[in-house]
């Protein structure tokens, strides 16, 4: 989806109640960006709203397959057009990181390998993706049904390999996906019933994953261990002189 898709969305009825129902669970399982640096990739500046009296610094990358909308609406503009393999940011510059809408319609491996060069050391980062068992990956009426869903070890398996490890698990989005005036008015009854009774099947799952420092992929860890073979200690051939016998005394 384009950012006129994106914005026609968020502007509706069913995308006003999905940026309230994911916006909540990111506010209450996600805290703590008191004077952070915080940045937002893929389309997520309609969740970046609460945070922004918050945060030290704030900033929303959207992906140029995408395209850029002004945001926000008032003030110094902090949106930027970025290619997401190359981002224009220092090293170790990010301290929170928002992915909504771009982990799923990219490649991954290579937009996490540069999201991992601008965290800071144990930076957080919240991804936010479509669920494989969830409803809303089945209908293309909303961005959550586009690209590549993931399941709950798929995205897991994916994280670790590029060198973060997901800590906080949450499921948000068990209102069915349709633009029905009944079934937006209920999406609060909808969310409450839908963590009780079948958490697995949520619309999107959300995870905090932590930035590691010093662990290894599996296949680096491979080539690195490889070397480490064990080696056989060669004895000295240079013969020790032969020490003196002390006199065997006889006992009678």
């Amino acid at each position: 989806m384009d950012i006129v898709d994106l914005r026609e969305f968020y502007g509706g009825p069913l995308g006003s109640a999905t940026r309230r129902l994911v916006g909540h669970h990111l506010r209450s399982r996600f805290q703590g960006v008191r004077g952070l640096t915080v940045l937002g990739l893929g389309y997520a500046a309609p969740y970046l709203d609460g945070w922004r009296e918050e945060a030290g610094r704030i900033v929303a990358f959207m992906p140029a397959r995408q395209g850029v909308a002004r945001w926000p609406n008032q003030g110094p503009g902090l949106a930027a057009l970025v290619d997401d393999t190359d981002f224009p940011l220092a090293d170790a510059s990010i301290d929170v990181a928002v992915i909504v809408h771009e982990l799923e319609l990219t490649e991954p491996q290579a937009m996490l390998r540069e999201l991992w060069r601008v965290m800071a050391p144990q930076g957080r980062a919240i991804f936010i993706v479509p669920n494989r068992r969830g409803m809303w990956a089945r209908f293309d009426s909303t961005p959550f049904g586009h690209g590549r869903p993931f399941s709950r070890q798929q995205l897991k398996r994916l994280l670790r390999d590029q060198l973060f490890s997901p800590q906080q698990w949450d499921n948000a989005l068990f209102v069915p996906p349709f633009d029905w005036r009944f079934l937006v008015r209920s999406a609060p009854a909808w969310e409450r019933l839908g963590l009780r009774l079948s958490p697995g099947f949520a619309g999107v799952l959300m995870v905090e994953a932590i930035k590691e420092v010093y662990a290894l992929s599996g296949a680096k860890r491979q080539r690195k261990f490889a070397k480490l073979r064990p080696q056989i200690a060669v004895p000295s051939l240079r013969r020790e002189p032969a020490r003196p016998r002390r006199p065997v005394r006889a006992v009678s």
